[in-house]
């Protein structure tokens, strides 16, 4: 590959390219069984994203909607996730101090959930009594399950796959539930 395509690429991903500019957006839809999927993309071509994502819907037994087509079954939260090697009564008693809104105990992780106003403050009275979370983000939450089985549920996994793999995508929320017995048979 010549150097000034690697010096090009270089300063495009840096965001140092002259007369690029970067768009981002949400694209909302189904997949398969009726699982709703909210697609968060930041692009320099949005024709490009718009058709990778579109053929990534329909390949995989999905359809892109319109805007607002499921986005009311998706709660923005705040979210702060720690390994259950930690207290779960310590950090039940700091998240709700701050201003949590609810702390979960979800087996092998213990999820705390804030308004996304209340994110940092949440995330910063945790990190002041010394606690180390897996992960601390805002993100789409669904308010409802859908329960997957079968060859819905591999085609669903294969549609996840295929979206997360485009540079252009930088979140995907989906509101599918797949059982742990129905993912190992899909991984064999």
């Amino acid at each position: 590959m010549p150097k000034d395509n690697v010096d090009r690429a270089i300063k495009k991903g840096t965001g140092d390219l002259d007369g690029v500019n970067y768009e981002e957006g949400i694209f909302e839809g189904y997949g398969p069984g009726g699982v709703a999927l909210i697609v968060e993309f930041l692009t320099d071509n949005r024709t490009r994203t718009v058709a990778d994502v579109r053929f990534c819907f329909s390949k995989y037994g999905g359809n892109l909607g319109v805007s607002g087509s499921v986005a009311f079954l998706f709660d923005r939260k705040g979210l702060i996730a720690f390994s259950a090697e930690n207290d779960f009564d310590q950090i039940f008693e700091i998240a709700l101090e701050a201003g949590a809104e609810d702390v979960k105990d979800e087996g092998d992780i213990y999820e705390v959930i804030t308004e996304p106003a209340d994110f940092f403050e949440v995330r910063e009275a945790m990190a002041k009594a010394g606690l180390q979370w897996e992960t601390a983000e805002t993100c789409m939450i669904p308010q409802t399950q859908v329960q997957l089985e079968g060859k819905s549920a591999e085609t669903m996994l294969k549609l996840m796959d295929a979206l997360e793999d485009n540079d252009d995508v930088q979140n995907v929320y989906a509101n599918f539930d797949i059982s742990e017995d129905e993912l190992a048979k899909i991984m064999d």
